[in-house]
């Protein structure tokens, strides 16, 4: 299914502050869309308004806690005092927690999931009515660990699972139970270079990291416009995605050790640098990249 020119759309992006979020915003707006930015980093979400605006392009932000139900459907009703209409809502907002599963607190677990899969589950359900009258398009953030797994972030890879169980079902309603014009895509990137590791909550005893290779976040970026533009279904974004996913339907054990191996991958010499990580806290960044060429972390703004 089609649908409309991104320079004629209204798209809403959750966790737009930085990383796959930002990089998004910028490009869809770049492109001539009315971007609506939502997350907790007030600051960094009116900096980014503010350099979207200086460059002609159409935006504005509103500080939403996406695991908070009664904060999106309020951010829902101003966009449509707004705009009339939402064409596409990407669910982008995600945290991590690195550490063995059995030594992770249980609030910890329990926040990560609020975001990640509840954060999801709100922004769909909210969106879905102005949706469906606009035929426009849904997009949830997956990852390469929706169908595999990664050692030292169990509880992530658990939320990723949650996420496309809910969005492979939630199509099924929609588009084939009830015939609705809409569209719900899934979008599966492998390992992104974005600030994700340094605000994630951290129990290793180093500075957490995302094992090689990784792949820029326009890549990723570049998809979700597609999706707003072209519909699809699942996206996996990198080669890494498409492998480490068939291999953990086809050889499973093999999957199992190459995924132990990226255990010892996942952290920098240097000691751990904010261990509390944006788990319940804003992060004010501002941030697309995570490290440099060097694969030296970026200090945060």
């Amino acid at each position: 299914m089609k649908h409309k020119p991104l320079d004629e759309q209204v798209i809403v992006i959750t966790g737009a502050s930085s990383g796959i979020g930002l990089c998004t915003a910028l490009l869809a707006a770049e492109r001539g869309a009315r971007v609506v930015l939502l997350a907790r980093s007030g600051e960094a979400l009116e900096d980014v308004v503010a350099a979207i605006g200086a460059e002609g392009g159409k935006a504005e932000a509103f500080r939403v806690d996406v695991a908070d139900r009664d904060q999106i459907d309020d951010a829902v009703e101003r966009i449509l005092a707004a705009h009339g209409r939402i064409d596409t809502w990407v669910n982008n907002a995600g945290v991590s927690i690195y550490g063995r599963l059995d030594e992770v607190a249980e609030d910890d677990h329990r926040r990560l999931f609020e975001v990640n899969f509840w954060g999801v589950v709100n922004g769909s359900l909210a969106a879905l009515p102005s949706l469906r009258s606009s035929e426009g398009v849904l997009v949830n953030l997956g990852s390469e660990v929706s169908e595999g797994v990664i050692p030292l972030q169990g509880m992530y890879a658990a939320s990723k699972h949650a996420v496309k169980g809910f969005t492979d079902a939630l199509r099924v309603e929609e588009e084939r139970v009830d015939g609705q014009p809409v569209t719900i895509v899934l979008i599966q990137p492998t390992a992104v270079n974005t600030p994700f590791p340094q605000h994630a909550r951290n129990y290793l005893e180093h500075e957490p990291k995302l094992p090689e290779p990784t792949i820029d976040p326009h890549r990723v970026a570049e998809a979700i416009l597609d999706a707003a533009e072209k519909g699809g279904r699942d996206v996996k974004v990198g080669a890494f995605a498409h492998v480490n996913t068939a291999l953990s339907k086809i050889l499973p054990r093999l999957a199992d050790r190459m995924s132990a191996a990226r255990a010892g991958q996942q952290e920098h010499d240097a000691p751990p640098l904010r261990p509390e990580g944006t788990l319940f806290k804003p992060g004010q960044s501002g941030q697309v990249y995570g490290v440099d060429d060097d694969g030296e972390v970026i200090p945060s703004a």
